[in-house]
C-alpha cells in the first residue's frame, strides 16, 4: 500500500481528480485540523460534501472512497493534516486522472473555484450547527 501524510495549509488548492489507471481505492483519516472532501459527478456538479474534522465535533474522522470517483480536498481550518492509504505502487505518470471540467493547480482560475467550494463546505457546517 502507498501510505502517507498530508499536510496542507488553507488555501491549498488540490484539482479535482480520481484514480482509474489502476482503479484505486482511497482512504482519508484527520489528524489534525478541519477539511470538507468533496465527491463529483460526472459533470462536475457537487455530488457530496463530507466534513472531515480530528476533533470528531463537527464532521466524520474520514472518508473511505471507491475506485474512479472524483474527488478533492478543501481545506477549512489554518492547518491540516490527514494520513492516506491508497494501493501501491506509486507511480506519478498514471496516478490521477484531473477532471477537465475544474481549474488545474497554479492556473488564475483555481482561487475563485476554491473560494466556491470553500463557501458550499462553511455553509453546510453553519446549517449542521
Amino acid at each position: 500500500p502507498h501510505r502517507f501524510l498530508n499536510v496542507m495549509l488553507r488555501g491549498t488548492y488540490i484539482t479535482p481528480h480520481r484514480h482509474t489507471r489502476p482503479p484505486k481505492a482511497e482512504a482519508f483519516l484527520m489528524l489534525r485540523g478541519l477539511a470538507a472532501f468533496f465527491i463529483f459527478e460526472e459533470d462536475g456538479s457537487i455530488k457530496q460534501c463530507q466534513i472531515l474534522d480530528a476533533s470528531m465535533h463537527r464532521g466524520a474522522l474520514g472518508i473511505d472512497i471507491a475506485p474512479g470517483v472524483w474527488h478533492c480536498l478543501v481545506v477549512l481550518s489554518d492547518e491540516c493534516v490527514c494520513y492516506e492509504v491508497k494501493p501501491g505502487p506509486y507511480d506519478p505518470t498514471d496516478d490521477k486522472e484531473f477532471a477537465s471540467w475544474a481549474p488545474a493547480e497554479g492556473s488564475p482560475e483555481c482561487a475563485a473555484y476554491l473560494t466556491e467550494l470553500e463557501e458550499h463546505a462553511l455553509q453546510m457546517l453553519e446549517s449542521t450547527t
